[in-house]
């Protein structure tokens, strides 16, 4: 059936699902967004102007939007620290919810938020859209295909010059831990998704340059080691001269039994293990080069279809609301870690949250 949608945040973020996210799946039938409200009366009307939302549905009020929409969902596309007020909403109107990530900007709301859609008997997800991307979905088939053997380890590197005053979008230069909560909770869940285990201890440095302009840190080295003795080492960067891996554009190297597989600037190659050859020698960008998967819908788009498919009866999506905290958790274990010096057991640190936020 065809899900009636309200959308809330028209702003950058917003804007890229009008024009990029949500055509594919109102073309197909899956939605239909009926409303869109932005406290910026300019910003909203870009929801009239791209997918012809009413004029008259177009909203500044929160509460009133939700009110008259008519919608049985809403996807939440505003800043991290007002993710809570909008669920809240949502929820007094009985609507599921598709949320950009993270979840909220401190993990006891995140808790917080997961609790409330639990007990409302509703339905939410986020769209960790990384992990959803055509290359890191083709690695990671390749990594679940068996071909390879078991997984040692994991490098990845997201490296940009954003280091001016809203190169990265104006927000992120004024809010503490951008790297962490804008950027690297996609990586960090990625890294998870792809070692196929819940994390257990983490280890993070994270900074912030002289010549970075932001108010938090914006360049983070990271140390992990998950529940199934999988290991991965991240490199974090918004500050840096030149984007070598940019954004969308990783580079992860996965390390395994029976062969080297490289994914850099949306491309893969492999190296596979040779037992007749010792000590060989290769070189990257050298290696075979790997047909990516195809499909008509990648990234937030294919998540809203999955979202879509999860409320009319469908296996929840991967990236359900409980089930995400474990990304939340990652980011702010890696921010503790960083503040204290000290490794972070993820688990133990996500625990202690729970209990927090019903206290």
């Amino acid at each position: 059936m065809t899900h009636k949608m309200i959308v809330a945040g028209i702003g950058s973020m917003g804007r890229a699902w009008c024009d990029r996210m949500l055509p594919p799946n109102i073309k197909d039938g899956t939605l239909e967004v009926v409303a869109a409200v932005d406290i910026n009366p300019t910003a909203v009307q870009y929801a009239h102007q791209s997918l012809g939302v009413p004029l008259e549905r177009c909203y500044t009020d929160l509460e009133k939007a939700f009110d008259e929409a008519g919608a049985d969902c809403c996807a939440i596309i505003t800043t991290p620290d007002t993710h809570e007020r909008v669920v809240d909403v949502a929820l007094a109107h009985n609507m599921d919810i598709l949320s950009e990530k993270p979840i909220a900007d401190t993990l006891e709301a995140a808790v917080r938020i997961a609790n409330k859609v639990k007990a409302a008997g509703r339905k939410m997800g986020v769209t960790m859209s990384h992990r959803f991307d055509q290359d890191k979905t083709t690695l990671r088939t390749m990594l679940r295909s068996g071909d390879y053997g078991a997984l040692d380890y994991l490098v990845c590197r997201f490296t940009t010059d954003c280091r001016q005053e809203g190169a990265w979008g104006h927000f992120r230069h004024h809010i503490a831990d951008a790297l962490m909560i804008e950027g690297s909770v996609h990586h960090l869940d990625l890294l998870a998704d792809l070692a196929g285990a819940m994390c257990d201890t983490i280890y993070a440095q994270t900074w912030n340059p002289p010549w970075g302009e932001f108010a938090g840190d914006s360049q983070g080295l990271v140390t992990i080691h998950f529940g199934n003795s999988t290991r991965a080492l991240y490199e974090g960067a918004k500050t840096n001269a030149v984007s070598l891996n940019g954004w969308t554009n990783e580079y992860i190297r996965a390390e395994c039994e029976g062969g080297t597989l490289i994914m850099g600037n949306r491309q893969i190659e492999r190296f596979v293990y040779d037992k007749s050859q010792k000590n060989r020698r290769a070189i990257e960008g050298e290696g075979e080069k790997v047909t990516l998967l195809q499909q008509p819908k990648w990234a937030n788009a294919w998540l809203i279809e999955k979202f879509v498919h999860w409320l009319d009866g469908g296996e929840p999506m991967e990236t359900n609301v409980e089930d995400n905290l474990q990304s939340v958790a990652l980011i702010f274990a890696a921010i503790e870690s960083s503040r204290t010096g000290m490794p972070v057991k993820v688990q133990e640190f996500l625990q202690q949250h729970r209990v927090a936020a019903v206290a």
